[in-house]
């Protein structure tokens, strides 16, 4: 009945908005014979909701009334009435226990002076006014948050990680640390609290031995400030200007969306790494996204000495010496990295080359449709692979993955370079289904090259990482099966 109702409302009311004028009627001849030439002529042959008058929304308002159940609204009128007289009893007795509790402390001679009032009152809007002067803290976007399941503000540890962080303490505080062993532990990922330490054991910064770290951490310190001394005031000289400028340009680009990365003291950290590493190795130089790779390393050994998130940590709160361990750390631990890697980085860059033809050979084994769609639509794999390669998909991930990525990389032989192939081919049948719904080169380009992973984290990098083990197992002891 009330859907029949409706219906002849809407026939009524030629007025209202969406409502089917009549054949006969005389708005329908008019637009009937007048055909709108142009916008400003449509537009005052149309009615719309915008038109309605002062008299026809009146009587748009009372016909709409009338299809209101006059039961119902009473009803519910009456429903909010008592939920209101029974709020305002609540209210009233609980102002009422307060009086008397205040009356009983009169009794009782607990009172409060009249300065000890004033002084409440005054400290109160004291905290309100510092409250409101404060500075806001940046809001972070979740794709610029660098923390991890394992950081400040997460959820409690279940009894498996806990079990887990034992295990590494123990391994880390032997006398000779069982490598392997720590290997095998770091790949399903490293606790932060001990990240620092187990990431400059695997890089092999640090030896195995217990008694010679400090010393070791000491020496290399120093070497690297030696560094600094011997090669840092040659950026200004003509034959390491461009090299410098580069460096320059390329280090506020790096992280943009984290404000820790925006800090002077760091960018000038940043400087002096990346340009010491180039003048150390003239073969390759700096080329652009060897800036990347830093700023894991930075991250997990400024945590060493920061309980919060550091995405908005001042790096100038440090001391001068936490800031220089840092620094040189990052530095050694980026340099081993590289030398795995590093031609990736050499003239015309033949290590990238190679790895992005790999990839495109082992898409055509494992999933001859995606390779197949590529070709229809004349997609190349360096058009997308290669930033994966350069950048070991550090512009792909956020930087907490990237972060957690790493763990396996450093417990993997030849993690950064064999295994992250196999990490990439993983990466690229993920999004298998978004792949062959795009049908237009353009439409490819644009997903392979933003991929939403803005809600990653450390289970989707663990699947990830359990996907490309496999393939790893399928495919790098059968070179069979690998080639065509």
């Amino acid at each position: 009945m009330a859907s029949e109702n409706r219906r002849q409302f809407w026939k009524r009311n030629s007025k209202v908005p969406g409502s089917l004028l009549k054949e006969g009627s005389k708005m329908y001849a008019q637009s009937k014979s007048k055909r709108a030439s142009s916008f400003h002529e449509f537009a005052k042959s149309t009615s719309d909701a915008w038109d309605i008058g002062d008299d026809e929304e009146e009587e748009f308002m009372s016909v709409a009334s009338q299809g209101l159940n006059s039961k119902v609204a009473m009803a519910t009128a009456a429903q909010v009435i008592q939920n209101h007289n029974k709020l305002k009893d609540q209210t009233g007795e609980k102002m009422h226990q307060s009086e008397s509790i205040d009356e009983s402390k009169t009794n009782g001679k607990v009172v409060k002076s009249n300065s000890e009032v004033q002084l409440s009152k005054s400290s109160g809007r004291i905290t309100l006014q510092k409250q409101q002067s404060l500075p806001s803290r940046r809001v972070i976007p979740l794709v610029a948050r660098i923390s991890d399941q394992n950081a400040s503000g997460a959820p409690p540890m279940t009894i498996r990680e806990k079990s887990r962080q034992e295990k590494f303490r123990q391994l880390l505080s032997s006398a000779h640390t069982d490598l392997e062993e720590l290997r095998k532990y770091s790949w399903s990922g490293v606790p932060r609290d001990v990240r620092s330490v187990t990431w400059r054991l695997l890089s092999g910064y640090l030896p195995a031995n217990m008694e010679r770290r400090e010393i070791t951490l000491q020496r290399k310190r120093e070497e690297y400030f030696g560094f600094i001394e011997q090669y840092y005031d040659s950026r200004n000289e003509e034959h390491h200007q461009d090299t410098y400028r580069q460096i320059h340009i390329d280090i506020p680009r790096t992280n943009p969306l984290i404000p820790l990365f925006q800090q002077p003291a760091v960018q000038e950290i940043f400087e002096r790494i990346l340009f010491i590493w180039a003048i150390r190795h003239p073969a390759s130089g700096y080329v652009q996204g060897i800036n990347d790779l830093v700023t894991p390393f930075f991250v997990v050994f400024l945590s060493e000495h920061v309980e919060e998130d550091v995405e908005n940590f001042d790096v100038t709160n440090l001391s001068e010496t936490v800031q220089r361990n840092i620094e040189a750390d990052s530095f050694w631990c980026m340099s081993k990295l590289l030398d795995g890697i590093q031609d990736n980085y050499t003239f015309a860059q033949p290590g990238i080359q190679k790895k992005v033809k790999a990839l495109e050979e082992l898409i055509s084994r494992i999933d001859e449709q995606i390779h197949v769609h590529f070709r229809k639509y004349e997609v190349e794999y360096l058009q997308f692979a290669f930033r994966w390669m350069n950048n070991l998909l550090m512009r792909e991930l956020p930087l907490r993955c990237t972060i957690r990525l790493w763990d396996t990389y450093q417990s993997e032989p030849e993690g950064f370079s064999h295994f992250h192939l196999y990490v990439c081919a993983a990466f690229l049948i993920k999004w298998r289904k978004e792949i062959l719904d795009e049908d237009d080169f353009q439409g490819l380009l644009m997903l392979l090259q933003n991929l939403p992973t803005i809600h990653w984290g450390n289970e989707e990098v663990g699947l990830l990482l359990a996907e490309a083990y496999r393939l790893k197992y399928m495919f790098a002891d059968a070179p069979n099966h690998y080639r065509r």
